[in-house]
């Protein structure tokens, strides 16, 4: 296992602490348990993107999808049925899941849809305005305003006063 030392990466950065959290969860982890249920994920355009689990023998009332910060998490409970008949071969895994998906800032989870077997849930771009780039003017310098004389100011004050 390789060990990597981002400590000069850190002393130019501020806020980046979460991605060592990333790259230390991407190097550990059980890779049995990381390849079920089976995924896709797709880039579908600019800012969208969409990934499709391979979720057979699950309804819809067996799936929880859930949205926090920067982390999706897909989470699958087969409920145990009494089989009616002997298997002679079972090969249609109904053991339960929780998949993990770190997102980047400012993908959101714009809908969720199961059909056929697969499970396809559709992530959006949304940049907040003010996070966009935007063109700032260059105005000239101009020159210093003129000053009010106090004499000049004078009359204009006692006219309203009156």
């Amino acid at each position: 296992m390789r060990s990597y030392d981002l400590s000069p990466l850190f002393r130019s950065t501020v806020g980046f602490d979460r991605l060592s959290r990333l790259l230390e969860t991407a190097t550990t982890g059980d890779e049995a348990a990381a390849s079920y249920p089976p995924y896709n994920i797709e880039k579908m355009g600019e800012d969208s993107y969409r990934i499709t689990m391979a979720v057979a023998g699950f309804g819809l009332d067996d799936l929880t999808i859930t949205a926090h910060q920067n982390s999706l998490t897909v989470t699958g409970k087969a409920k145990k049925e009494e089989a009616a008949g002997q298997f002679l071969y079972r090969g249609i895994a109904g053991r339960a899941f929780e998949r993990r998906f770190q997102l980047a800032d400012f993908i959101k989870v714009s809908s969720a849809s199961l059909l056929n077997g697969l499970l396809h849930i559709e992530l959006a771009r949304e940049v907040p305005e003010t996070m966009k780039p935007r063109t700032i003017r260059i105005d000239t310098a101009q020159a210093a305003p003129a000053r009010i004389e106090a004499n000049e100011a004078a009359p204009a004050l006692t006219q309203q006063a009156a």
